[in-house]
């Protein structure tokens, strides 16, 4: 059986759905390119849900950044605040123009308490974000940076796909060094070698061939063995 290769599953809901089921519990932003969403350290009172577009997660320490999370398109993030989580562990920026709907802390444990249909939806969205985040951790302690880095490619792949959007993706290689782990040096190698596989080319920007993505996933097993 093929191992799942990571994608976060997303949800569809619509703004008149969102707008029913929370009424004035809910506000919506649009959010420009690099925009902040929340900072790390902000006041956690809200949990937010992109609508259309890519939201980052970043956190900060004296000596390094790190970033935990790409999210596309049908993702909640901010929902710590439900788990009493007080201040905000990360600050969350849009890549690129983005649609974001915000849902006040009370008003979604209301909603999740008095609508099942809403509260199974969630719980699934967690679930699976909590997958992803278990084989993130695989891949960072046991897997090499080559493997790790084709993963966020194919993250990367799947969320332009998402979005339909006619322009080249725009992602630097020292974003991608934050993603997988590993520094610059090493990202350009591996990237050079994808190029001559025909993984990735550019093309005003960065073309992802995701099927040759998976393929190579498929074919590079992972340094973790089943007991």
């Amino acid at each position: 059986m093929k191992r799942s290769l990571g994608v976060p599953k997303s949800f569809g809901i619509s703004h008149a759905v969102l707008r029913k089921k929370f009424r004035a519990g809910m506000t919506f932003a649009n959010y420009r390119d690099k925009e902040i969403i929340f900072s790390q350290g902000d006041s956690a009172d809200s949990v937010f849900y992109v609508e259309s577009g890519t939201v980052k997660l970043t956190v900060v320490s004296t000596r390094k950044k790190a970033i935990i999370a790409i999210l596309q398109r049908g993702s909640f993030f901010g929902e710590g605040c439900l788990a009493g989580q007080s201040l905000r562990n990360c600050t969350a920026r849009s890549i690129g123009q983005s649609n974001i709907i915000r849902l006040q802390k009370e008003s979604t444990l209301h909603t999740l308490k008095r609508d099942p249909q809403f509260a199974t939806l969630f719980v699934g969205y967690l679930l699976s974000r909590v997958v992803r985040i278990e084989e993130d951790l695989i891949d960072q302690f046991f897997n090499f940076s080559e493997r790790r880095l084709a993963r966020v490619l194919m993250l990367f792949g799947q969320i332009t796909k998402e979005s339909k959007s006619d322009s080249a993706l725009k992602v630097s290689q020292s974003t991608l060094a934050e993603m997988v782990g590993t520094t610059r040096a090493r990202v350009s190698k591996f990237m050079n070698d994808f190029k001559k596989k025909g993984l990735v080319s550019y093309n005003g920007g960065l073309q992802i061939n995701s099927a040759l993505i998976v393929e190579f996933l498929q074919n590079r097993p992972m340094s973790v063995n089943k007991k």
